[in-house]
């Protein structure tokens, strides 16, 4: 037992002591989060999940069409954001090497790889682990000329659309973009996807195709190319060419905010479930999304990503190019959409963006058109994380 004569002064002396403790605890709870930060450790071959097991060779043709890229560079460009890829030179000696390995070859392909590139461990600050989604080419059916039953309009970009990469006007604005018109010399912001809906395009001539369903439109613009089938029997292909500006915004988060659906249900099927079970509110929970994508015809190979290439199912992946270098070699260790207990443990390209990759532990895996593309990308909500893969000549360094 504490004497008295000194008791009461210890007491509130470790009442003060634990109060001050508390109120330092609430102020680090209430401490933000250190801002997001792309951390990269050297590792060996052999620390990659799964590195014997993957059919490597597939992940060539798509390393092959960012190497074109490459080569158009200037060799002292620097290669992502803070040149974290190092620089276009950098990247000669592997692209030039990728020539001589035997097509189909995934044992070659593996000593390509082994020779040519470090393997860094990526995290986001000390966290390695993320958020993997899918998508893939939508499949719909359309009209080139206006119908009844094909009353969707698809619109090519606007000619007064002026789409601006804020990154080549301040480093700390690397991978933001935004978008507007210019109006008396200023730019201001273009319609959102409610004004549009509503027809603030109409009359001007933009209508590139019209669709049947506007739903299966709606998923268009989310995934960014599609395959129409026509209904004079041909088949048209679309990619995107433009974006309003707006922010996007998942409505699936809508629909777990109001309680319409838990967050473990959300899917693209789930979604479109419910949008065809309440017709009535379909367009109101669309618009909440004021996010517009604009669109063009393709030809040949595609769709293209946003480093300019056509994209290979199940090898590209869209990363957040405010961090990651588009071309790079990324190792996936995630989990498989359609089994969670399996791992998805494969070699893919940064080649692509989108406006709901955020982050430096933040991919979509590109898996092509049909049903199983579909299937996946759908589903695919998996935890996961990835190792960048440099050349041997990128000296590597935190990126912030």
């Amino acid at each position: 037992m504490i004497a008295q004569s000194r008791g009461r002064g210890l007491a509130l002396f470790g009442v003060l002591a634990l109060s001050l403790a508390a109120c330092d605890r609430k102020e680090e709870a209430k401490a933000p989060p250190p801002p997001e930060a792309l951390t990269l450790t050297p590792v060996a071959f052999t620390d990659l999940p799964g590195w014997t097991a993957d059919r490597v060779a597939e992940a060539l043709p798509a390393l092959d069409r960012s190497c074109g890229r490459f080569a158009a560079l200037p060799p002292d460009r620097p290669v992502g954001p803070s040149a974290v890829g190092g620089k276009a030179a950098d990247w000669r000696g592997p692209c030039a090497a990728l020539a001589a390995v035997p097509k189909g070859d995934d044992g070659a392909a593996r000593a390509f790889f082994q020779a040519q590139f470090t393997p860094y461990a990526a995290a986001n600050n000390d966290d390695r682990k993320g958020l993997f989604t899918g998508y893939y080419e939508v499949e719909l059916e359309g009209s080139r000329a206006p119908d009844p039953a094909y009353p969707v309009p698809l619109y090519k970009r606007p000619a007064d659309l002026v789409m601006v990469d804020l990154g080549e006007f301040a480093e700390r604005w690397k991978g933001e973009r935004t978008a507007g018109r210019v109006v008396d010399g200023r730019l201001k912001p273009f319609e959102d996807r409610a004004a549009i809906e509503a027809g603030a395009l109409r009359g001007k001539g933009l209508e590139l195709v019209w669709l049947k369903d506007p739903v299966a439109t709606f998923f268009l613009h989310i995934q960014g190319s599609g395959r129409i089938r026509l209904a004079d029997g041909g088949e048209m292909r679309v990619g995107y060419a433009g974006q309003n500006g707006h922010k996007y915004v998942a409505i699936g988060k809508a629909l777990i905010d109001r309680g319409e659906l838990k967050r473990e249900e959300v899917s693209l099927q789930t979604i479109r479930a419910w949008l065809a079970a309440h017709p009535d509110q379909a367009a109101a929970l669309m618009n909440t999304n004021p996010s517009f994508v604009f669109f063009q015809t393709l030809t040949g190979d595609g769709p293209i990503g946003a480093q300019n290439v056509a994209l290979t199912p199940g090898r590209s992946l869209a990363v957040d190019s405010k961090f990651l270098p588009y071309g790079a070699p990324v190792w996936l260790d995630a989990e498989d959409p359609l089994d969670s207990a399996r791992p998805l443990q494969r070699l893919l390209i940064a080649q692509d963006t989108g406006g709901a990759i955020r982050g430096p532990v933040r991919g979509d895996v590109f898996w092509g058109h049909g049903a199983e593309a579909e299937q996946r990308a759908g589903v695919m909500k998996s935890r996961g994380g990835y190792f960048l893969l440099l050349p041997k000549t990128v000296t590597v360094v935190a990126q912030k």
